[in-house]
């Protein structure tokens, strides 16, 4: 699921200038009263889903956190509504990254939809189990001590390019699964 960060970012008005017309400062008075009223306090950035991990999971998702690029695949991070340092998001439509999700499914012995050999791709040392969705993939790291989760739109075609700016950050802070 993808979440659509809003912008609340009236454009400029301005009647300093005498070759602007009541009519045209009007217009754009009321297309920015117009742009502000759809903004409220309670619906100002996305939400994706925020993991909850505990421990020596939450303390390399902190780390995680605070290693995480500014931009992934070109797009900008982008500010979400709540306070947390287990999820980040970029761009619109959102790349949502998650850290401490929990096993996915198809990595569960037992599970409905249990694959003993899924699809897996190693990325600049990182790997990462590939799960295509109607609208894009959704990336989960393996051999790793805790799961990191990152949905990618079908609008980045090809999806898997937003794992090459996240993987040094992962690689760095999520220690690999003793074998």
């Amino acid at each position: 699921m993808s979440f659509s960060p809003r912008r609340c970012l009236p454009p400029t008005v301005s009647s300093t200038s005498p070759a602007v017309s009541p009519v045209v400062s009007l217009s754009a008075a009321v297309a920015v009263f117009v742009t502000a009223a759809g903004c409220t306090s309670g619906d100002d950035g996305p939400r994706p889903h925020v993991p909850s991990p505990t421990g020596s999971a939450a303390a390399a998702c902190r780390a995680l956190y605070d290693a995480l690029p500014e931009r992934v695949d070109g797009q900008p991070r982008v500010e979400l509504e709540s306070e947390t340092r287990y999820a980040a998001v970029w761009g619109d439509p959102a790349i949502e990254l998650g850290c401490g999700v929990p096993r996915p499914e198809v990595l569960t012995p037992g599970s409905e939809h249990y694959n003993p050999t899924p699809d897996l791709a190693e990325v600049n040392g990182v790997s990462w189990l590939l799960e295509e969705r109607k609208d894009g993939y959704r990336f989960t790291t393996v051999e790793r001590t805790v799961f990191v989760r990152v949905t990618v739109p079908d609008t980045y075609t090809p999806e898997i390019n937003a794992l090459v700016d996240l993987a040094d950050a992962v690689r760095e802070t999520i220690p690999e699964q003793p074998r």
